[in-house]
């Protein structure tokens, strides 16, 4: 994203400003939606799955127009705004796209089979993000347009927004057509709430009264998750800047040094990717006590990958830096999802409770957007120096992870 609103002609020091909008739609959309799910049944689509297929639908309109947003003859703030609306109508609708597939893991699998399930999970999210950010890079390869007019984005990443909304479409609809939720009384058993809790004490109350009563997990997590989410975030902003600072010593987005830098982070992207794929499957084969040395490891690794992202100035050099990142990426992935969720088994609202751990996730993203107004300039301006803050800010999640007391 960070290379379209550059291409776009955004300011590289106002970059964080179009970062938080989605989070910002994400701490809005996701408990009113878990909140909402739970409250839903529909004998052929269940519970969940209802909200995936509306999310998904509008998120591949969406994806048609971002990429386009330099297109439609706008002046150049014009079309900024522009873009800065439509990703946050993407993100509204991608996070009612996703959040289904959260909640339905922590809805059908059992404790001893949750970690398992949740690493399968991210090994295939993963998957799907390989081919994503390798995409521009293999269109370009076949002789894809790799660079456009000032203001307007170019023909590989415009049709890689196209592709991945046809796959979008058509997993959304796998996973709406066979996945077979739950009935209620049969969630409640499974779940050891009562069948009688289904009364008007239980359902009115507030979500700020199910956060009083959230369980330490749930709050002990957030914690971590607040420093790993402010890394990541400044990785998604900078880290094209960065390497095409770096790698390619080239600073405007419409040069072809600057495109090339993009292109190459996106193969590192698929890099963290691949490499969180194959960590995933590892993670799911470390026993269920042991998921905080995981988690630890998983994040320490991590943050010496962001930290040698600053030092390293070679193109395959900076392979070894992603290939830490990806660990710990697999790590947040799984983890905190585990914990959190095995610490719920026994509550009702299920999806409301998702719904506000999602705020772990959005918002240290808009804490470390808002942040770089000062830091950015801080650091002189310098996209490097902002992902060796993410890897000191991954180093004290790492450490964090010492004071989550889970249940297992």
């Amino acid at each position: 994203m960070g290379r379209i609103f550059q291409t776009l002609g955004a300011d590289p020091t106002k970059l964080g400003f179009f970062f938080i909008l989605p989070p910002l739609a994400g701490m809005v959309v996701q408990p009113i939606v878990g909140y909402l799910s739970d409250r839903t049944w529909s004998k052929r689509f269940g519970r969940r799955m209802p909200y995936l297929l509306v999310g998904a639908l509008v998120s591949v309109i969406v994806m048609f127009l971002l990429p386009n947003s330099g297109s439609f003859g706008f002046k150049t703030s014009t079309a900024l705004w522009f873009g800065a609306i439509a990703i946050l109508f993407m993100d509204l609708s991608s996070n009612v796209a996703m959040q289904p597939f959260k909640m339905v893991v922590g809805d059908m699998v059992n404790e001893k089979q949750k970690s398992y399930a949740y690493s399968i999970q991210s090994f295939l999210s993963n998957t799907g993000s390989v081919l994503a950010t390798i995409f521009p890079y293999l269109l370009t390869a076949i002789g894809v347009a790799n660079t456009a007019a000032a203001g307007q984005v170019p023909d590989s990443v415009r049709i890689s927004f196209y592709v991945g909304a046809v796959i979008l479409v058509i997993f959304s609809l796998i996973s709406v057509f066979s996945v077979h939720e739950y009935d209620n009384d049969t969630y409640k058993k499974y779940h050891g709430v009562a069948l009688n809790e289904d009364n008007a004490n239980e359902k009115s109350k507030s979500m700020l009264q199910l956060l009083k009563e959230a369980p330490k997990t749930f709050w002990s997590v957030t914690l971590t998750q607040f420093f790993c989410w402010m890394a990541f975030q400044y990785l998604w902003t900078y880290g094209a800047g960065s390497v095409a600072a770096t790698v390619y010593h080239a600073a405007d987005p419409t040069s072809s040094g600057y495109q090339a830098g993009a292109n190459w982070f996106g193969i590192l992207s698929a890099v963290y990717a691949v490499a969180a794929v194959i960590w995933s499957l590892v993670l799911s084969k470390i026993p269920a006590g042991k998921n905080k040395l995981g988690y630890t490891l998983s994040l320490f690794l991590g943050a010496i990958g962001f930290i040698s992202f600053f030092f390293i100035h070679s193109q395959f050099g900076l392979l070894f830096s992603f290939i830490l990142i990806g660990i710990s990426w697999a790590g947040m992935m799984a983890y905190p999802f585990i914990m959190v969720t095995n610490a719920l088994d026994g509550y009702s609202h299920m999806g409301t409770y998702l719904g506000l751990f999602n705020g772990s996730i959005c918002l240290p993203q808009i804490v470390a957007s808002v942040a770089s107004f000062a830091i950015f300039p801080a650091v002189g301006s310098k996209f490097p120096a902002m992902i060796l803050i993410s890897g000191i800010l991954m180093l004290i999640g790492s450490l964090s992870v010492s004071l989550i007391k889970e249940k297992i």
